[in-house]
């Protein structure tokens, strides 16, 4: 018990007494007003574990090599009314029962509950009966976050929607948040049950999850029209983003069928095509940011669909795709002043001339990722600083075709430059550094690894730039 208190309070500090320490939380988190609003007789998620394994702990697992035996959801009961401490079970002296954090106010412990991940807030719900009612407050639960390869995810989010749902039968409208990334043992089912039980979700995130088909996302962002940020990237079975043929039908002419996603992470989806790509921009006209990094089957046609449909994109990433050339930058270009972040790393297919469309159309431009674009040159970085003069962050390395001259009329023009990456750029040398270091004074990062540069440049870069970290190869300086 005296470790469970210490890693409770372990992070308030050393030497301090029970009462400096009630201060230092005392301001509620939630009202004490509904603490009363808890079911004392229902089962629940206990810990979600694998059978003789070690403990999870801050949400996370030890080495997945340890873990053999199948992972379940255990169930318990809530401990008997008696039992109000586990302290109290031992036979001590009078005088030794108890213990100090028994007098914390519920707020307090409401508020200590709030920062910790899902599996150790089933663990806390074990200790005794007044944890058990804290832990399971509903305003702990609007996010669900499980982690682990072995992991037996669906059953997991099965029995912990069961038990969120009972105050409110077969919904959990206080959760708002699931995090299901790098589950691997995740299934279409365990994402049917998070459809039907949480119409709140608004974020949902399962990174990796390579079991998952199309047919479960369709289902989600059908039953929860309030979703907004969906990370699906590594879910190489995820060919497009659509509502269900059902949901389809029931929306009434003037609503459409639109979803309200803003937020799309649709990186290593190596099966999405055009005609998905086509079909999500269709339905998600709200994107705001889209990242389809290493979606090498994506061509100009594609992007041609995404503008058209969703015209307030800021951030767009379209890195890897090789099938993407000037004439897809040209229809980028057509989002204009709404396009903050662009990154077309390794797009063997641009030129200076596809650079020039974004450089005259897309003014606000911020950042920009060009590295691995062969194509470019000190001509079309001239037009770039020429027209998106408030840049703050540029990657051309592995540009071969880009000089010191570039880098001149790049300094000359985009003063707000914080972070630029030359990275193995053979025809950069000391001069094109030095321009830039005296005239971008907040300049935070420079990359220059594996370039030419002489030990005299890197110093008066940082004699000029003096909160600016210098990545290079060169051991002289250091």
């Amino acid at each position: 018990h005296s470790g469970l208190t210490l890693c409770l309070f372990g992070k308030i500090g050393k030497g301090k007494s029970l009462t400096s320490i009630i201060q230092h939380i005392s301001l509620p988190l939630f009202s004490d007003s509904d603490v009363s609003m808890r079911t004392l007789s229902t089962p629940s998620p206990a810990l979600i574990l694998p059978r003789s394994s070690p403990a999870l702990f801050n949400g996370s697992s030890t080495s997945s090599s340890s873990f053999t035996a199948e992972t379940v959801a255990m169930v318990h009961s809530p401990p008997p009314a008696g039992l109000t401490h586990p302290q109290r079970c031992l036979r001590q002296p009078r005088d030794q029962q108890g213990a100090p954090i028994d007098i914390l106010p519920d707020h307090a412990f409401l508020q200590i509950f709030a920062h910790l991940p899902t599996n150790q807030l089933c663990r806390c719900a074990r200790v005794c009966r007044r944890w058990y009612n804290l832990a399971w407050d509903p305003r702990l639960w609007r996010t669900v976050r499980l982690t682990g390869d072995v992991l037996h995810v669906d059953r997991a989010l099965r029995v912990l929607t069961r038990r969120l749902c009972q105050d409110t039968p077969n919904v959990c409208l206080t959760l708002e948040t699931v995090v299901v990334s790098s589950c691997r043992r995740l299934t279409d089912r365990g994402l049917y049950t998070v459809a039907q039980c949480c119409p709140e979700l608004r974020r949902l995130e399962m990174a990796g999850c390579y079991n998952v088909s199309n047919e479960a996302i369709f289902e989600v962002v059908s039953r929860c029209p309030n979703l907004e940020h969906l990370d699906v990237s590594g879910c190489s079975k995820v060919t497009c983003i659509s509502l269900t043929r059902e949901a389809s039908i029931k929306l009434s002419p003037l609503h459409g069928q639109q979803i309200s996603i803003r937020f799309l992470d649709m990186t290593d989806c190596f099966a999405l095509e055009d005609e998905g790509l086509h079909t999500i921009a269709a339905h998600c006209t709200q994107l705001t940011h889209l990242y389809l990094r290493r979606c090498v089957r994506l061509t100009d046609e594609g992007l041609r669909f995404l503008v058209i449909y969703c015209p307030s994109i800021r951030e767009l990433s379209v890195s890897d795709c090789r099938f993407v050339s000037d004439f897809g930058l040209r229809e980028i270009a057509k989002l204009e002043g709404h396009l903050r972040y662009l990154s077309i790393a390794h797009c063997g297919r641009i030129t200076d001339v596809g650079v020039r469309y974004i450089a005259k159309y897309c003014v606000r431009l911020r950042y920009l990722n060009a590295r691995g674009c062969e194509g470019l040159t000190d001509h079309g970085i001239e037009h770039l600083a020429k027209s998106c003069s408030k840049l703050k962050s540029l990657d051309i390395g592995k540009c071969p075709l880009v000089s010191d001259a570039g880098l001149e009329l790049l300094a000359l023009n985009c003063f707000n430059l914080k972070r630029l990456s030359v990275k193995a750029c053979e025809s950069i040398t000391g001069r094109g550094l030095q321009v830039v270091a005296a005239n971008c004074f907040d300049l935070q990062l420079l990359n220059v690894q594996d370039c030419d540069v002489p030990l005299e440049a890197l110093r008066f870069v940082k004699r000029h730039c003096k909160r600016c970290v210098i990545e290079h190869t060169n051991p002289a300086f250091f």
